[in-house]
Formats: C-alpha cells, sequence, structure tokens
C-alpha cells in the first residue's frame, strides 16, 4: 500500500490514458463509412474503379508482376501476388472507407472509396 501513495499521480496518468485510448477507439468505430468503390492504381496512375457489391476476380500485372484481386461480399482483397514479401496477401479484406492495400514491389494500391455515410454526426 505504500506503492501506491508514492506513484498516486502514476496510476492517474495510466487511468485517464487508458479512458481516453477507449474512447477515441469508441469514436473511430462507430463513425467508419462503408465503401462503395474500389479504386485500383499501378504506378500512381488509375487503371479501374470497381464496384464494391459486385463480385469480381482480376489478375492485376505490370511487366511480369501480378496480383489477384477479389472482390466479394462487400470487400476487397488480394489474394495471390508473385511479390516476395507477401504483405498485400497478408493484409486481408477492406471494405471501409479510407482502408487500402499497397504492394510496392509491384507500385499496386487498392484503396476504398465513397459509399454512403453511417448518420453519425461527428460535430455534436
Amino acid at each position: 500500500m505504500d506503492w501506491l501513495k508514492t506513484h498516486k499521480n502514476d496510476v492517474f496518468l495510466i487511468a485517464a490514458l487508458l479512458i481516453l485510448a477507449g474512447g477515441l477507439a469508441l469514436f473511430l468505430l462507430l463513425t467508419r463509412q462503408g465503401g462503395g468503390l474500389v479504386r485500383v492504381q499501378i504506378g500512381g496512375e488509375t487503371v479501374m474503379e470497381l464496384p464494391l457489391d459486385q463480385d469480381t476476380r482480376i489478375v492485376l500485372g505490370e511487366g511480369g508482376h501480378t496480383n489477384t484481386l477479389v472482390i466479394a461480399g462487400g470487400a476487397a482483397q488480394v489474394t495471390a501476388a508473385d511479390c516476395p514479401d507477401q504483405i498485400c496477401v497478408r493484409q486481408g479484406a477492406v471494405r471501409y472507407n479510407g482502408e487500402s492495400i499497397v504492394c510496392l514491389p509491384h507500385r499496386l494500391v487498392v484503396t476504398i472509396e465513397g459509399g454512403q455515410g453511417n448518420g453519425v454526426d461527428v460535430i455534436a
């Protein structure tokens, strides 16, 4: 109990930070928006935009590099790539506005954009 008396301010600081982090996580969870389309960029140029609500499977490639993009169930995911690190494949599916998948070796960027708002007003 003597330790608590000498470190009382530390306990208050940790509790305040935990409450703040929990509030921020809750705010972000409640205000995220579902996407409406998938924008595919290769080398900084938009090569296609696909609706997120239509199931699609596309093999993307440039200069001998290939990535397989699958849109299913309202989410987009790179399911196969011939890059050495496979980070884009391990990224998993993205479905919310602003999320993206990046494959640096192939200069591929898949971004979720658009969509409907969720009705939550940020300004209270």
